[in-house]
């Protein structure tokens, strides 16, 4: 059997906007996540952790901290929607179903469904960096760029969250996936600290993972350095 990425067309789009309206209705919740919790890790870690640590990497703390929360937001948020939402969608509400008793095929809802991965990860980027802005620690405009940096982060990750909800029997099953890959990459990536600061066998290994690279990507664009 061959193997292809899904096809992006029309039908793809009528998937993701089927998910924007369903979001709507969720969307004051939704807005309280996507601002409160990066404010609430921004200032008990920035500012409180902050004042223990000082600069790291030639920044403040704080700003450190925000881009890396940034890249591991965009990962989380897209791999949870790839996941629980997906499944939701799959199995309990049986949509896909519906979906397919219309012209619509499975590549449009695997691209619809991409698409709204990296479209969520997109919108908790915008919260996370308007935080950011109104704590002082965005350099100048050229962090507009973080943007669509964000959207591909959010894109990268759903393929693989997507992958997981094809084998899972239940919701439990995505704990294997947090708990050996998502969590992981957080502890280790530079979300929280250098990882130059880690053995030198281990920084060759984190080289390997994504979100390594995504927050390489951010982070310049956050602090401007």
């Amino acid at each position: 059997m061959a193997v292809h990425l899904p096809r992006l067309g029309p039908g793809a789009f009528a998937v993701w906007r089927r998910n924007v309206l369903v979001w709507r209705k969720l969307i004051g919740p939704a807005l309280l996540m996507n601002f409160g919790e990066p404010a609430l890790y921004l200032l008990g870690l920035g500012f409180g952790l902050g004042h223990f640590v000082g600069d790291m990497g030639g920044v403040s703390y704080l700003a450190f901290l925000a881009s890396g929360i940034v890249a591991s937001s965009a990962m989380t948020t897209s791999s949870f929607e790839g996941m629980y939402s997906v499944f939701t969608r799959m199995v309990p509400q049986r949509t896909y179903e519906a979906i397919l008793a219309t012209p619509l095929e499975v590549d449009d809802i695997l691209a619809g469904e991409m698409l709204w991965c990296a479209a969520k990860s997109l919108l908790s980027g915008v919260a996370i960096v308007i935080v950011a802005l109104f704590l002082g620690v965005v350099a100048d405009w050229r962090a507009i760029w973080v943007l669509p940096v964000v959207f591909l982060i959010g894109l990268t990750f759903a393929g693989p969250a997507i992958v997981m909800t094809a084998f899972a029997k239940g919701y439990d099953f995505f704990n294997y996936y947090f708990v050996l890959a998502i969590t992981p990459m957080m502890l280790v990536s530079g979300v929280f600290y250098p990882i130059d600061t880690l053995p030198p066998a281990m920084q060759t290994a984190v080289q390997f993972l994504p979100l390594t690279h995504a927050i390489d990507l951010v982070r310049p664009l956050i602090t401007g350095g």
